[in-house]
């Protein structure tokens, strides 16, 4: 089979995925966990001859500690060199059998991925190419000065983004003493005083069996996404898991940052900690949020800002749930000269929601919004996996996906004033604003 055909049929099976999802609204979740202690979620889908892995560690930016940008560059360089191969070696493999590799780092969590086609000559050594990428990574030393390079040139681009700027300013000022406050991206000392053996301990250390979930969707039995899973894993140390993270202390006061910075708009956040994966206020909070600003057009917030004023093109509100409390965010971007207003109108909003709750009419269209739109949530092999992958990282019910429209179409409108009146304080929130003539706090 020629990699020219691998990929016209990848391209038609993905064409035809939608039409092809299971019938079955809620996926079929199967849960073990292998001898050396990672746990696995597996959704067969037989419906098309394709697997998607994810491997998730718990080894993101939180794990930083004194080596800011060490979990960013571990899992960077895992593909830049393994087994003796080089990245263009490891590369070449992959893309010979039409399989698409990816990793990442977050705050949480570092995730290798692999979809390839369940065709065993092909899946086979896509498998094995991960297996050592995954067991055998070589940190070689000229991959890592390249990667250090383009990190301190990407941290130097990112001062220039007023956007980005009002990002890195916000988590500062919300997570003060906590791991949450550190940018996956790194710092330009931190990034300096790195080196490959300091990769390697991170590897050591958090890449090990106990601190991982394999999440499996695809045309697999139980039996073959067994022997998959152990040997996959199998060959990492067992270890341990990570440590707990420290709680998120509440804010105890309200503070404004502003930053000028030579852009045409200012950007505006505001926010506080919000809640935390399997957070008992979760449906709650979620389906609230979705009639004050996470419903884009038709929310509350862009109907002040945007439909009634024309301050902005969009606002948006939403809850970043992580292993620990992540921010409430609530934002827009403006013209200079109206950002004093559209504060102005942001905050009332929030307060008048915060006070008040919903209409009866707000509520009953969030839900039919959002419990409509559920099955597009699961309508592929990909989505189907974003959620199991979440699902065992945060150790969620296993009938998380079974419930979720039960408990959206619990929450009363005073379920939502409850939650919001006990978890938000519109008196103790962090604001951000960076942009052109951005005035000084104590000059208002």
């Amino acid at each position: 089979m020629t990699t020219n055909t691998i990929r016209l049929l990848i391209c038609s099976v993905l064409v035809s995925a939608f039409a092809l999802t299971t019938a079955n609204a809620n996926p079929n979740i199967e849960h073990w966990s292998t001898k050396n202690g990672t746990r696995v979620y597996f959704v067969p889908a037989p419906e098309l001859p394709i697997v998607d892995l994810r491997i998730i560690f718990n080894a993101g930016a939180a794990r930083d500690g004194n080596s800011p940008s060490v979990a960013l560059m571990t899992n960077g360089l895992l593909a830049e060199g393994a087994g003796g191969l080089s990245a263009d070696q490891l590369a070449e493999q992959f893309e010979s059998i039409g399989a698409r590799f990816g990793n990442s780092a977050q705050r949480d969590m570092a995730v290798l991925s692999l979809r390839t086609l369940s065709e065993k000559k092909v899946f086979d050594a896509a498998v094995k190419t991960l297996t050592t990428i995954l067991t055998q990574p070589d940190f070689p030393e000229k991959a890592f000065e390249r990667e250090r390079s383009r990190l301190l040139t990407g941290l130097q681009r990112r001062k220039q983004s007023p956007g980005v700027q009002a990002d890195e300013a916000f988590y500062n000022a919300v997570y003060t003493n906590h791991p949450y406050r550190n940018q996956p991206t790194g710092t330009e000392q931190g990034i300096n005083q790195l080196s490959t053996d300091k990769l390697q301990a991170f590897y050591e250390k958090y890449y090990v069996g106990k601190n991982a979930v394999l999440a499996i969707v695809g045309d697999l039995s139980r039996a073959d996404a067994e022997v998959l899973a152990e040997d996959l894993m199998g060959k990492l140390a067992e270890g341990k898991p990570a440590d707990n993270l420290p709680t998120v202390n509440a804010l105890s006061e309200s503070n404004e940052i502003r930053i000028n910075h030579p852009s045409a708009q200012t950007h505006i956040l505001m926010g506080q900690p919000g809640m935390k994966r399997g957070d008992t206020d979760y449906f709650t909070l979620y389906v609230g949020n979705h009639m004050l600003g996470g419903s884009g057009l038709v929310a509350r917030l862009s109907n002040e800002i945007r439909e009634k004023r024309g301050l902005a093109y969009s606002s948006y509100s939403y809850f970043r749930p992580m292993r620990e409390n992540g921010p409430y965010t609530i934002g827009l971007q403006t013209k200079n000269e109206s950002a004093e207003e559209a504060l102005t109108v942001l905050r009332e909003t929030i307060g008048d929601f915060i006070k008040e709750g919903p209409t009866a009419e707000e509520l009953d269209a969030s839900k039919k919004n959002i419990t409509g739109g559920f099955a597009l949530r699961i309508s592929s092999n990909k989505k189907i996996i974003d959620y199991i992958g979440m699902i065992g990282f945060y150790q969620l019910p296993m009938d998380y996906l079974d419930t979720f429209n039960t408990r959206i179409q619990a929450v009363t409108i005073e379920d939502i004033k409850k939650a919001f009146q006990g978890r938000i304080d519109i008196d103790k929130m962090i604001t951000v604003m960076v942009g052109g003539n951005v005035k000084p706090a104590d000059a208002l």
